[in-house]
């Protein structure tokens, strides 16, 4: 199997070296591209800039509370735009609230998965995701 390019949107550090770790125990090899903030996931997504020769993810796996531009607006002009609605979408945020989940689904988040606290709860759900995702899951072509 080819590899899977995973963009990561998130900026809590210490939730990015989990994920990062996380995946790296997988069975699939992925390329994890970080972003820290929502202007700097636009501007990968849409190659301006510093990212003019980005990789198109396969997947991406957005927080909704990131500094510049939040979560929520990253996912409404991404699944509004032709060339980057195709791309799956997983909110993967510490939050529970129901609007929260709500809205995600509402802007076309193709899942919305809670963060657990515990590490390995965490590695479990990072895990689960690339296996649903990259497994079982038919993605776009490239």
């Amino acid at each position: 199997m080819e590899s899977i390019n995973i963009l990561l949107v998130e900026d809590n550090l210490g939730d990015i070296e989990l994920t990062r770790e996380s995946l790296s125990r997988g069975k699939l090899k992925n390329n994890l591209t970080v972003v820290e903030n929502g202007e700097d996931a636009l501007e990968y997504l849409f190659q301006r800039g510093q990212y003019n020769n980005a990789v198109r993810p396969d997947i991406i796996l957005l927080d909704l509370n990131l500094p510049k531009v939040s979560g929520r607006g990253v996912l409404k002009i991404l699944k509004e735009d032709e060339r980057t609605k195709d791309i799956p979408v997983i909110i993967l945020s510490s939050s529970r609230d129901a609007l929260d989940i709500k809205e995600s689904y509402q802007l076309h988040a193709n899942c919305f998965v809670s963060k657990p606290v515990s590490l390995s709860s965490f590695i479990n759900v990072v895990q689960s995701i690339e296996s649903f995702w990259i497994d079982i899951v038919k993605l776009p072509a490239k």
